[in-house]
């Protein structure tokens, strides 16, 4: 058992919970981070981050996870191995359960961040791993010179399209809504590209194949036809899940799952705050969920102090 007790347990290690982390150690708070993957969460898996601080070309997600891991180091925080999987609070200390193990802490900041949506159509599970992907920056490589489909045209959806266009041949993008979501410069990036084909007001309804993926059937959401397009992969991006089934029954949460806090992160038990993009809120991006962070982390100190 881990006999430890921290002042603070920042639960994910995305950049929500490495910036609470940088914040709660400078403060003095004896620190830890769990974390169940790797430091950097789904920041890992954008192959270029745009719009964040300080990087006028841009910085590679990994890249800055890994920077971002690195100073929690250097001012001493914890990071420990391990996914939760409840939390109790006794008297004034919080037990939050592992699968063989319970850390001990007198504050909590809940950074656990969200995963793809699935679209839940035939074909979706079958072929994960086989043409299906979530991931542009994990798979894109694999499908040089190949025809491929994108599902969702938001910042993502666009964003990685971006990267995939050194690989592949064409991408087809197809978008629930009769427009584009995403920002007007990823969108103005697209214009006029041979091998570029937007299928809005469209979607999709199966993904095809033998061994791996062929193609997928669409429909047009205003006239009800269907179409079979021929593509050999499929990535997928229609918006995220929070990663919150941990404390489900536990704190107050809006309809989608996503942890309902009041201006200053506190969630509805007292010294347990939510950063980043498990709170329900209307923006997600990088930075904010580092602002939200040292903000958590802020109030955590101060509610140990009062």
């Amino acid at each position: 058992m881990n006999k430890k007790d921290y002042d603070l347990l920042i639960i994910g290690a995305g950049p929500a919970g490495l910036c609470a982390g940088i914040y709660g150690a400078r403060a003095g708070l004896y620190t830890a981070i769990l974390e169940k993957k790797i430091p950097g969460g789904t920041m890992t898996l954008t192959d270029l981050i745009e719009n964040y601080p300080g990087f006028p070309d841009g910085v590679a997600g990994h890249y800055l996870g890994e920077l971002m891991k690195k100073q929690c180091l250097k001012f001493g925080v914890e990071i420990l191995n391990g996914e939760a999987k409840g939390i109790i609070k006794e008297g004034d200390v919080f037990y939050t359960r592992l699968e063989n193990d319970t850390i001990r802490s007198r504050t909590i900041i809940i950074a656990t961040g969200s995963s793809p949506r699935r679209l839940n159509i035939p074909g979706e599970e079958k072929f994960l791993g086989r043409g299906v992907s979530y991931c542009a920056t994990c798979d894109g490589p694999l499908f040089k010179n190949r025809d491929i489909a994108i599902i969702g045209c938001g910042n993502s959806g666009l964003q990685e399209g971006r990267f995939l266009q050194r690989f592949v041949r064409s991408i087809t993008f197809v978008e629930f809504l009769p427009r584009a979501t995403a920002d007007k410069i990823l969108i103005d990036h697209f214009k006029d590209k041979e091998n570029i084909q937007f299928l809005l007001a469209h979607e999709a309804i199966e993904i095809m194949g033998g061994s791996n993926v062929e193609g997928i059937k669409v429909r047009d959401r205003k006239t009800g036809e269907e179409k079979y397009i021929n593509v050999n992969g499929v990535f997928i991006y229609v918006g995220l899940i929070p990663n919150t089934q941990f404390v489900k029954d536990t704190l107050e949460m809006d309809e989608q799952g996503f942890i309902i806090t009041d201006e200053e992160l506190n969630t509805s038990i007292s010294g347990i705050f939510a950063a980043g993009d498990v709170r329900a809120k209307k923006i997600r991006q990088v930075v904010v969920a580092c602002s939200e962070g040292a903000q958590a982390a802020i109030n955590a100190y101060h509610f140990l102090n009062r």
